[in-house]
Protein backbone atom coordinates (compact mmCIF):
# COMPACT_ATOMS: atom_id res chain seq x y z
CA UNK A 1 0.00 0.00 0.00
CA UNK A 2 1.21 3.59 -0.49
CA UNK A 3 2.19 5.23 2.29
CA UNK A 4 -0.15 8.36 1.68
CA UNK A 5 -2.84 6.12 1.47
CA UNK A 6 -1.51 4.75 4.66
CA UNK A 7 -2.01 7.77 6.38
CA UNK A 8 -5.08 8.94 5.07
CA UNK A 9 -6.87 5.54 6.22
CA UNK A 10 -5.00 5.67 9.75
CA UNK A 11 -6.38 9.30 10.06
CA UNK A 12 -9.50 8.53 9.18
CA UNK A 13 -9.59 5.05 11.73
CA UNK A 14 -8.70 7.20 14.08
CA UNK A 15 -11.00 10.23 13.80
CA UNK A 16 -13.88 8.13 13.51
CA UNK A 17 -13.29 5.53 16.55
CA UNK A 18 -12.64 9.02 18.91
CA UNK A 19 -10.97 6.03 21.56
CA UNK A 20 -7.37 5.48 21.90
CA UNK A 21 -6.24 1.86 19.55
CA UNK A 22 -3.58 -0.23 19.77
CA UNK A 23 -0.93 -0.03 16.71
CA UNK A 24 -1.38 -3.52 16.33
CA UNK A 25 -4.99 -3.63 15.65
CA UNK A 26 -4.62 -0.67 12.91
CA UNK A 27 -1.94 -2.65 11.17
CA UNK A 28 -4.70 -5.62 11.15
CA UNK A 29 -7.52 -3.24 9.82
CA UNK A 30 -5.35 -2.08 7.06
CA UNK A 31 -3.16 -4.85 5.77
CA UNK A 32 -0.09 -3.32 6.56
CA UNK A 33 3.29 -3.87 9.19
CA UNK A 34 3.10 -2.68 12.66
CA UNK A 35 6.41 -0.67 11.29
CA UNK A 36 4.68 0.60 7.90
CA UNK A 37 2.11 1.48 10.66
CA UNK A 38 4.36 3.48 13.13
CA UNK A 39 6.14 5.26 10.33
CA UNK A 40 2.82 6.52 9.22
CA UNK A 41 1.49 7.67 12.19
CA UNK A 42 4.90 9.68 12.91
CA UNK A 43 4.56 11.38 9.34
CA UNK A 44 0.84 12.44 10.33
CA UNK A 45 2.65 13.41 13.75
CA UNK A 46 4.96 15.47 11.29
CA UNK A 47 2.29 16.98 9.30
CA UNK A 48 0.52 17.80 12.45
CA UNK A 49 3.06 19.91 14.41
CA UNK A 50 2.96 22.50 11.28
CA UNK A 51 0.31 24.84 13.18
CA UNK A 52 -2.42 21.69 12.77
CA UNK A 53 -5.50 21.73 15.25
CA UNK A 54 -4.52 17.77 15.66
CA UNK A 55 -1.97 15.09 17.58
CA UNK A 56 -1.66 11.58 17.91
CA UNK A 57 -0.47 10.79 21.37
CA UNK A 58 1.07 7.60 22.14
CA UNK A 59 1.67 5.59 25.19
CA UNK A 60 3.39 2.36 24.46
CA UNK A 61 1.59 0.59 21.33
CA UNK A 62 -1.58 2.76 21.87
CA UNK A 63 -1.77 6.24 20.00
CA UNK A 64 -5.40 8.47 19.64
CA UNK A 65 -5.92 11.72 17.57
CA UNK A 66 -6.40 14.34 20.08
CA UNK A 67 -6.70 18.17 19.76
CA UNK A 68 -3.97 20.25 19.63
CA UNK A 69 -3.14 21.56 23.19
CA UNK A 70 -2.69 25.10 21.69
CA UNK A 71 -6.52 25.45 21.06
CA UNK A 72 -7.20 24.06 24.54
CA UNK A 73 -9.09 27.40 26.11
CA UNK A 74 -11.38 27.40 22.59
CA UNK A 75 -11.80 23.45 22.72
CA UNK A 76 -12.87 23.73 26.40
CA UNK A 77 -15.27 26.91 25.72
CA UNK A 78 -17.13 24.55 23.28
CA UNK A 79 -17.54 21.72 25.73
CA UNK A 80 -18.30 23.60 28.51
CA UNK A 81 -21.26 25.11 26.48
CA UNK A 82 -22.31 21.80 25.55
CA UNK A 83 -22.64 21.25 29.55
CA UNK A 84 -24.15 24.25 30.47
CA UNK A 85 -26.84 24.48 27.27
CA UNK A 86 -30.02 22.03 27.04
CA UNK A 87 -29.36 19.06 24.99
CA UNK A 88 -29.08 19.08 21.59
CA UNK A 89 -31.14 17.03 19.56
CA UNK A 90 -28.81 14.67 18.67
CA UNK A 91 -28.00 14.00 22.44
CA UNK A 92 -31.53 13.71 22.81
CA UNK A 93 -31.30 10.83 20.32
CA UNK A 94 -28.40 9.16 21.88
CA UNK A 95 -29.88 9.15 25.46
CA UNK A 96 -32.75 7.96 24.20
CA UNK A 97 -31.27 5.37 22.58
CA UNK A 98 -29.21 4.45 25.97
CA UNK A 99 -32.07 4.82 28.15
CA UNK A 100 -34.69 2.30 26.14
CA UNK A 101 -31.84 0.10 24.52
CA UNK A 102 -29.00 0.25 26.95
CA UNK A 103 -26.61 -1.49 27.65
CA UNK A 104 -25.30 -0.66 24.36
CA UNK A 105 -22.31 -0.42 22.36
CA UNK A 106 -21.25 3.02 20.66
CA UNK A 107 -21.59 1.09 17.47
CA UNK A 108 -25.27 -0.42 18.45
CA UNK A 109 -26.33 3.34 18.57
CA UNK A 110 -24.55 4.66 15.88
CA UNK A 111 -26.26 1.60 13.75
CA UNK A 112 -29.43 3.04 14.60
CA UNK A 113 -28.81 6.60 14.51
CA UNK A 114 -26.66 6.28 11.28
CA UNK A 115 -24.11 8.74 12.34
CA UNK A 116 -21.02 8.89 14.27
CA UNK A 117 -22.15 9.83 18.12
CA UNK A 118 -18.66 10.27 20.24
CA UNK A 119 -18.79 13.94 20.71
CA UNK A 120 -22.42 13.16 21.66
CA UNK A 121 -21.81 9.96 24.07
CA UNK A 122 -18.23 12.08 25.84
CA UNK A 123 -20.85 14.93 26.82
CA UNK A 124 -23.30 12.77 28.17
CA UNK A 125 -20.61 11.18 30.15
CA UNK A 126 -19.64 14.44 31.17
CA UNK A 127 -22.83 15.64 32.02
CA UNK A 128 -23.26 12.81 34.40
CA UNK A 129 -26.41 11.08 32.29
CA UNK A 130 -24.66 8.16 31.74
CA UNK A 131 -22.02 5.93 32.64
CA UNK A 132 -19.43 3.95 30.72
CA UNK A 133 -18.27 0.48 31.38
CA UNK A 134 -15.80 -1.83 29.97
CA UNK A 135 -17.19 -4.61 27.64
CA UNK A 136 -16.49 -8.33 29.00
CA UNK A 137 -17.02 -9.58 25.58
CA UNK A 138 -14.33 -7.10 23.94
CA UNK A 139 -12.17 -5.05 26.22
CA UNK A 140 -11.72 -2.69 22.96
CA UNK A 141 -14.94 -1.31 23.50
CA UNK A 142 -17.42 0.09 25.67
CA UNK A 143 -21.02 -0.54 26.94
CA UNK A 144 -22.81 2.67 27.77
CA UNK A 145 -25.74 2.65 30.36
CA UNK A 146 -27.92 5.13 31.80
CA UNK A 147 -26.49 6.88 35.18
CA UNK A 148 -28.51 7.37 38.53
CA UNK A 149 -28.14 11.14 37.61
CA UNK A 150 -30.22 10.88 34.73
CA UNK A 151 -33.26 8.95 36.61
CA UNK A 152 -32.50 11.45 39.63
CA UNK A 153 -33.23 14.09 37.02
CA UNK A 154 -36.36 12.50 35.65
CA UNK A 155 -37.78 11.41 38.87
CA UNK A 156 -38.14 8.07 38.16
CA UNK A 157 -36.65 4.99 40.60
CA UNK A 158 -35.73 2.67 37.54
CA UNK A 159 -35.41 2.34 33.38
CA UNK A 160 -38.89 0.14 33.25
CA UNK A 161 -40.70 3.25 34.79
CA UNK A 162 -39.62 5.11 31.51
CA UNK A 163 -42.95 5.36 28.93
CA UNK A 164 -43.57 2.44 26.73
CA UNK A 165 -40.07 1.59 27.80
CA UNK A 166 -41.61 -2.85 27.89
CA UNK A 167 -42.61 -2.02 24.26
CA UNK A 168 -39.66 0.24 23.09
CA UNK A 169 -37.13 -2.06 24.68
CA UNK A 170 -38.05 -5.17 23.12
CA UNK A 171 -38.45 -4.23 19.36
CA UNK A 172 -35.82 -5.96 17.61
CA UNK A 173 -37.47 -6.25 14.47
CA UNK A 174 -38.21 -2.56 13.91
CA UNK A 175 -36.48 -0.20 11.42
CA UNK A 176 -33.58 1.51 13.08
CA UNK A 177 -35.65 5.35 11.98
CA UNK A 178 -38.73 4.19 13.41
CA UNK A 179 -37.11 3.20 16.88
CA UNK A 180 -35.31 6.43 17.00
CA UNK A 181 -38.45 8.88 16.32
CA UNK A 182 -40.55 6.46 19.07
CA UNK A 183 -38.06 6.63 21.67
CA UNK A 184 -37.16 10.12 21.07
CA UNK A 185 -41.16 11.41 21.47
CA UNK A 186 -41.58 9.22 24.15
CA UNK A 187 -38.68 10.81 25.96
CA UNK A 188 -39.03 13.61 28.33
CA UNK A 189 -37.07 16.79 27.94
CA UNK A 190 -33.28 17.02 29.83
CA UNK A 191 -32.05 20.18 30.58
Amino acid sequence: MQPEKLKSIIESILFVSGEPMKLLRLAKVTDATEAEVEEAVAKLNAEYAQGRGLRIVQIKDTIQLVTNPDNAEFVAELVKSEIQENLSQAALEVLSIVAYRGPITRAEIEAIRGVNCSFTLRALLIRGLIDRIENIKDNRRYIYNISFDFLKKLGVESVEKLPDWEALNKKEDVAAEETLEEITKETPEIV
